[in-house]
């Protein structure tokens, strides 16, 4: 299904899972390059890109959105149509997207004026609140970083460890993601794409700041939990090491006590066996070794 909002002179069409129909309806109206309808009609991800014609401009872009358990981030796809006097987005919509329209609708129900003249400026207002968004997330990673941060000489260590694992997964995600619509964005700036507005540069430039800035968060963090994850396992062969010090410790206590009373258990003629002090001499002589090796494992500082 095809809807519109006329902003002026101006209008977006928003297609939320277009069928063929609305693809050809599309190619036909506004002659759109057939490789490009291909795009809109494939439902795997394509890769990040911006085409350029003499009418008109096509961009996918990513951005990331969490699943529905809120714990793993997914990939979210926008294509983007725009020429002179309008823009289409198009495909399984990003949410951010699909709320933008849904309060355009709004506003022209209520009859208020747009804010928004050309198809540059109504671009850029999208593209602006697709970052912020993407800010938010970055910034919801960032608090689970501290978290872990301040968690990290928790006894509960399953917890952490599956934090950690989920925000080394999230981090790979945006690295894979973000990288490659860089240089992207950097041709708005560059002035590689003019557009179809004056001015426009500064906005464009804007757009990139927000992107550069996302980039460099995100592979700080990345390094962040990568020092923290060695730092946790670290922690956890440290205390391991200590548990199975003192298991051992205490196994060699026992040791030499187990022999002794392995010994006297024999149905063999012993030396004191007969004697009616015996057991007590036995458990005698088994608190002197016992904490014998205790002076010993204290003086070697083992324990």
């Amino acid at each position: 299904m095809i809807e519109t909002l006329k902003i002026g002179t101006l209008k977006w069409h928003h297609i939320l899972n277009p069928t063929d129909e609305n693809l050809e309806y599309l190619k036909a109206n506004f002659h759109f390059h057939p490789l490009d309808i291909e795009d809109c009609r494939s439902d795997l991800n394509q890769r990040p890109k911006l085409d350029i014609y003499d009418d008109y401009y096509f961009m996918i872009l990513h951005f990331p959105n969490y699943d529905r358990q809120n714990k793993f981030l997914r990939v979210k796809e926008v294509k983007i149509f725009w020429g002179i006097d309008y823009v289409i987005t198009i495909g399984k919509s990003h949410w951010v997207v699909a709320e933008m329209f849904k309060e355009g609708k709004d506003q022209e129900t209520r009859g208020e004026e747009f804010e928004v003249g050309t198809s540059d400026q109504l671009l850029y207002y999208i593209l602006e609140r697709l970052m912020k968004s993407t800010q938010r997330i970055i910034k919801t990673m960032g608090d689970d970083v501290d978290a872990i941060n301040r968690n990290l000489f928790n006894i509960r260590a399953e917890k952490t460890i599956e934090k950690i694992s989920e925000i080394r997964k999230n981090m790979i995600l945006l690295n894979t993601m973000f990288k490659p619509q860089l240089p992207l964005f950097g041709r708005f700036e560059s002035g590689q794409i003019e557009g179809f507005a004056d001015n426009m540069e500064d906005y464009w430039g804007n757009i990139l700041d927000y992107y550069r800035r996302m980039y460099d968060l995100t592979e700080d963090y990345a390094e962040l939990i990568e020092g923290l994850s060695q730092t946790f396992d670290s922690l956890q062969a440290n205390r391991t090491n200590e548990i199975i010090k003192i298991l051992t410790l205490i196994s060699s206590i026992l040791l030499p006590l187990t022999f002794l009373t392995g010994l006297y258990g024999m149905n063999v003629k012993l030396p004191l066996q007969n004697d009616p002090r015996s057991f007590w001499l036995v458990i005698g002589a088994m608190m002197v070794i016992a904490l014998f090796m205790l002076f010993l494992f204290k003086r070697k500082k083992w324990m």
